[in-house]
């Protein structure tokens, strides 16, 4: 089971320090428009082979996002199956991260 986190717990993590790991699935030239400072870009497509780039430290949260939300959850899932623990999902995606936590965040 992969537990979805909303902007405002992200937030919330983030202003008290927690470690945490960002993974954006999404592709380049969505990255290109607009990103969550502290992100690592590895695309959806990608994970399979790239799945060794993804190192938290001990206890961090691995928090996957996407455009809208759906994309991260497979992602995460993807990422539970291949053995980290504590993967999270941002519902929502980085349009909710834009709307209720970062304005400055472009939305498209």
């Amino acid at each position: 089971m992969v537990r979805r986190i909303s902007a405002t717990e992200l937030k919330a993590m983030r202003d008290r320090g927690d470690p945490l790991t960002l993974i954006d699935v999404r592709q380049p030239e969505e990255y290109a428009i607009a990103r969550i400072s502290g992100g690592v870009l590895i695309p959806m497509m990608e994970l399979p082979v790239r799945l060794g780039e993804i190192q938290p430290d001990d206890g961090a949260a691995v928090v996957v996002y996407c455009h809208h939300g759906v994309r991260s959850l497979k992602a995460a899932y993807y990422l539970v199956q291949s053995g980290l623990d504590n993967v999270m999902s941002l519902e929502g995606g980085i349009e909710a991260w834009s709307l209720l936590v970062d304005a400055g965040v472009p939305r498209y």
